[in-house]
Parts: structure tokens; C-alpha cells; sequence
């Protein structure tokens, strides 16, 4: 009876080291998520913008690109965060419009001057597809981004790195001390993997604890 004991102990650690062994493995490269095709440029589009729109493209203002960019890159996949405001706090909209191959990808407006801080609205009808309609805090260098991308904005040096000028096609450094929302929820899931392989190393060597006693109690026998 006691060896059946131990039999049984003995097969649910290996079980469980078989499942860490698969813990590990899933985070390899085999089950990274495929790539979706690079961004060549962004449109921003606005009334008070010299001519009405202002074009960028990557491969001839790559920092200017992606200052802008990184104000609408981490929308897409992003919850709602707040209700709709009301449109007399909003201020002057801007609409991003992120090009790939030179066609529209994904847009969204921009309020940057907005009552409690910047705003940004991801609209439920996106280039060749419907997505949830949202509205979301927005980063606090999308005035300047935007102000360097020609809208006359106010001047707040102290969001952006060594500050900027206006004007259109200002080649700029984006902010190292802005928050990436997407590295944010990467690390997140980084760090809950990490959890669930100490809770089954830790399973292991509870598992090995148990047999080792039953060993001990069955000699006494």
C-alpha cells in the first residue's frame, strides 16, 4: 500500500515536470505572434495645419515619423479607458491616418488640447474593417509631437527632449521617457509566465518532499 503511494507520487512529479518543460517551451520563438507589415508614413489632417494636411514618410523623416506614430501606435489593440466627452471641451481635432504601402491602415483623431488632458478616439470604422468604437487618454507630448508636425500649438518644451521648433517636417528625437502602453502589457505577460513556472518548480519540489517521506515512513514499517 505504502509503495502504491509512492508509485503515485513519484508519476504526478514527472507529470508536473513535464508541464513546466511545456511552460518554457511555449514562450519560445515557435509561439511568437506573426508580424504585422511595418508602417511607411502617417497623414495629419486639420484645419488650422498650413494647406489643410501634412504628410511624413519614413524613409525621409524617420524621427518626425515616429514621434507622431508613437501617439496612435499602441491604439489598435488598446481597451476604451473613458466615456465620449463633451464636444465643447474637446478643442481642435486632428485626424492621424497611419499609411502602410502608402494606404490607410488605421485612423484616429487627436485632441490634443482637450479639457483634463490630451484625448485621442479610435473610430469602430477602420480601413477594410469595424473594430470597437473607443476613447482613450492621450499621451502628454501629443501637442508637441503634433505642434512639430506644423499645428500651431502651444509650446511645451518639457514634454519632448531638448524641446522642439515649429514648423512642418521638424526633425525632432522622440521622448525616451514616454510610456510604451504595448512594452507596458509585454512585460505584464512577461512576468505572469515567470510566476507560473516558480509555481511548478515549486510544485516539483513539494511533490519530491512528499515522496521522500513516504520513503522514510515505509523503512519504519
Amino acid at each position: 500500500m505504502v509503495r502504491t503511494a509512492i508509485t503515485r507520487l513519484v508519476a504526478a512529479a514527472g507529470v508536473a515536470a513535464v508541464g513546466v518543460a511545456l511552460a518554457i517551451g511555449a514562450g519560445g520563438p515557435a509561439s511568437a505572434a506573426p508580424k504585422t507589415p511595418a508602417p511607411s508614413g502617417v497623414q495629419v489632417v486639420g484645419g488650422d495645419l498650413p494647406g489643410g494636411k501634412v504628410a511624413v514618410q519614413q524613409a525621409t523623416q524617420p524621427r518626425l515619423f515616429q514621434t507622431l506614430y508613437d501617439e496612435v501606435s499602441w491604439l489598435a489593440a488598446a481597451k476604451p479607458q473613458t466615456a465620449a466627452p463633451a464636444a465643447s471641451k474637446l478643442g481642435p481635432k486632428y485626424t492621424i491616418t497611419v499609411l502602410v504601402k502608402n494606404a490607410p491602415s488605421q485612423v484616429y483623431d487627436l485632441y490634443p488640447t482637450a479639457a483634463g488632458g490630451p484625448r485621442a478616439h479610435r473610430m469602430a470604422k477602420q480601413p477594410g474593417k469595424k473594430v470597437t468604437d473607443g476613447w482613450f487618454y492621450g499621451r502628454l507630448t501629443m501637442p508637441e509631437a503634433l505642434r512639430a508636425a506644423g499645428a500651431p500649438l502651444k509650446p511645451k518644451p518639457d514634454t519632448i527632449n531638448g524641446g522642439i521648433g515649429g514648423g512642418v517636417g521638424t526633425d525632432i528625437s522622440p521622448s525616451s521617457d514616454a510610456i510604451d502602453p504595448v512594452a507596458g502589457v509585454n512585460s505584464f505577460l512577461d512576468q505572469i509566465r515567470r510566476l507560473f513556472l516558480l509555481n511548478g518548480a515549486v510544485l516539483v519540489v513539494v511533490l519530491f518532499g512528499l515522496a521522500g517521506v513516504a520513503f522514510l515512513i515505509r523503512r519504519r514499517v
